[in-house]
């Protein structure tokens, strides 16, 4: 059997997963600023600027989810009296980003990878 993971863990490394994705989205869009502009002209610009966007909203997505895992733990943790609706180790119901973020990301990676199928298409036809 394996140990318990400390209470934490589990959001840092989500919080390092998110970070990473922002760095390569960040890295891919430096790269296609690059090389975009010669093939599609200002388009190649204003894709490049909405990847470098991205990746600044999923930078500070997820320091927010960061930080609000962080305060649920804190809440849950301190809270040992039991209410007539909670139980022993229960706190107040803490709102988080967590659903909108996972949901926003996957629609601007669905439109990003939509463009970047329509650059190819445009690029190859030349």
């Amino acid at each position: 059997m394996t140990a318990p993971q400390p209470s934490g863990m589990q959001a840092e490394r989500t919080s390092l997963a998110w970070r990473r994705t922002s760095l390569s989205v960040a890295v891919g869009s430096l790269v296609g600023l690059r090389v975009l502009p010669p093939h599609l002209g200002p388009t190649g610009y204003a894709v490049s600027v909405l990847g470098l966007l991205w990746s600044l909203d999923l930078a500070l997505s997820a320091r927010r989810r960061y930080r609000d895992g962080q305060r649920l733990l804190r809440t849950s943790s301190g809270a040992t009296t039991a209410g007539p609706k909670t139980g022993p180790r229960m706190g107040p119901t803490i709102g988080t980003t967590a659903g909108a973020t996972v949901a926003r990301t996957a629609l601007t990676s669905g439109t990003f990878a939509l463009t970047a199928l329509v650059a190819l298409v445009v690029i190859a036809r030349r």
